[in-house]
């Protein structure tokens, strides 16, 4: 056993590959398994700060996001029932608006529909009314045409600011006139002509003595000028009912707050 311990430290000092410069040869690179670990080690930090870094909000909506499509796949009853009366009353006032273009099917006619939706507009009727306030020289017709003034005036502002608030657009692209941004019509609902020509009907019809067929024509013109705003694509169907509706709340809110006639001759004279 001695002497073969000699012999084997004399075969080590004789192989070459236990020289000093052929020892990196036996041994494994240092450098690389390092750079391996520390490549494992920086990419799973990177996946943990990863994860710790990622947005609350973007996990709570990965977390909602199947409840979310439930609730869309599964509506509600009136979810189901508003979308189906909104798709129905769209699909309706489109096929309604025969006059929307020139390429429509009525397109002929379509100044004729504008020219009677004229006669439901604000600024022609405050005019009208101005001039006829003017000219009056008896207490009772101030009176009747100092109301009306400030209905109208009440119905364009009212109007205005349901619009504001909805924002609702007609059926088709149609820009507003001259006249409809005068008086800040320029959005769908609700209808400022429906409601207008509404309260003016239900006001002749209170306050001035007609005839049965005049009566009947009053409430056919405010049907037909409120209809015609379908025609021209410029309202739903929708926006003209609700339109009626409101023209005649506007018409009860003047009936409360009607001006006496010292009121009125007081307002004329300081005019």
């Amino acid at each position: 056993m001695p002497s073969s311990q000699p012999r084997s430290r004399a075969r080590d000092r004789n192989n070459v590959l236990n020289r000093a410069e052929f020892l990196s040869l036996n041994q494994p690179l240092k450098g690389n398994q390092e750079s391996r670990s520390s490549g494992r080690k920086q990419s799973g930090q990177a996946g943990a700060a990863g994860a710790q870094n990622t947005n609350p909000k973007e996990r709570r909506q990965s977390q909602q996001l199947p409840e979310e499509d439930c609730m869309q796949l599964n509506p509600s009853f009136k979810g189901i029932a508003f979308n189906s009366l909104l798709a129905i009353d769209i699909c309706m006032s489109k096929r309604l608006g025969v006059c929307a273009n020139r390429a429509s099917s009525w397109g002929g006619a379509r100044s004729m529909i504008n020219l009677l939706g004229i006669t439901g507009h604000g600024i022609p009727w405050i005019a009208g009314t101005l001039i006829c306030l003017v000219k009056s020289s008896t207490l009772a017709g101030q009176e009747v045409l100092m109301n009306l003034l400030l209905a109208l005036l009440l119905d364009i502002m009212i109007v205005a600011g349901l619009q504001k608030l909805a924002k609702r657009r007609g059926p088709y692209d149609i820009n507003p006139g001259l006249l409809d941004y005068l008086t800040m019509d320029t959005y769908a609902f609700p209808a400022g002509h429906a409601s207008r020509v509404a309260m003016l009907s239900k006001f002749f019809l209170n306050h001035l003595v007609l005839a049965i067929p005049l009566r009947i024509l009053l409430v056919l013109w405010a049907f037909c000028v409120g209809f015609s705003r379908v025609m021209i694509g410029r309202h739903h169907i929708t926006d003209v009912l609700s339109g009626f509706v409101f023209g005649y709340l506007q018409f009860r809110l003047v009936e409360l707050i009607w001006m006496s006639s010292n009121t009125c001759q007081m307002l004329i004279s300081i005019w």
